[in-house]
């Protein structure tokens, strides 16, 4: 099966109220304005100013901004070969896509959910399977949301992470510079990816 490639430039709301295609797909998105991504989990955030948006994967907040974040949705219809019914396993396969196109260094986290004091509110501070490491920092956060029909894994990486608009929008008492890093040119990780899943 082949992949269907699409690119948009729209609001994270509007983005995130999209029907699953039937299809494998492949979404990469440019963000018209900086938003925070909560999980589907969390608490609305009264965030004056900014787009706030929930998702309906799992995880914690992310920030995203246009320019300085590759946000890629990837669609695996069910009965797909890259299909797998154990949650944790099935994001292996993105995970070694993403190391791939990140390059040297990069590591696939194969084992459970790390968990921090941190993680359930922001992604960056936690590590889930197939999430993707340098150096111990986390550089592509995977979430996951699964329907009869399919799976639609969300996964950001940013050119430069910082973690300071999330301690700030979500009022935390944390220090969260050391657990991710950014990819650098994130044009560059972007063709490396599309590449790998050709």
């Amino acid at each position: 099966m082949t992949w269907n490639v699409q690119r948009a430039r729209t609001s994270a709301t509007e983005f995130h109220q999209r029907d699953l295609p039937a299809e494998r797909a492949l979404w990469i998105v440019e963000f018209e304005q900086p938003a925070l991504v909560l999980g589907s989990r969390q608490a609305m955030v009264d965030a004056t100013g900014i787009e706030v948006v929930r998702r309906r994967s799992g995880g914690g907040a992310v920030y995203v901004t246009p320019g300085g974040t590759l946000w890629v949705d990837v669609v695996v219809p069910r009965g797909d070969d890259l299909w797998d019914d154990d949650v944790g396993r099935a994001t292996h396969w993105l995970g070694d896509a993403w190391a791939a196109a990140i390059g040297d260094g990069a590591v696939v986290h194969r084992g459970p959910m790390v968990r921090t004091e941190w993680s359930d509110v922001v992604c960056f501070a936690g590590l889930g399977p197939g999430e993707v490491t340098v150096d111990g920092r986390k550089v592509v956060g995977i979430s996951q949301r699964r329907t009869r029909h399919a799976a639609r894994f969300q996964c950001v990486a940013y050119e430069r992470w910082d973690s300071q608009p999330l301690v700030d929008l979500l009022h935390l008492d944390a220090e969260l510079d050391a657990a991710g890093t950014g990819v650098g040119s994130l044009a560059a990780v972007e063709a490396a990816l599309i590449a790998a899943f050709h």
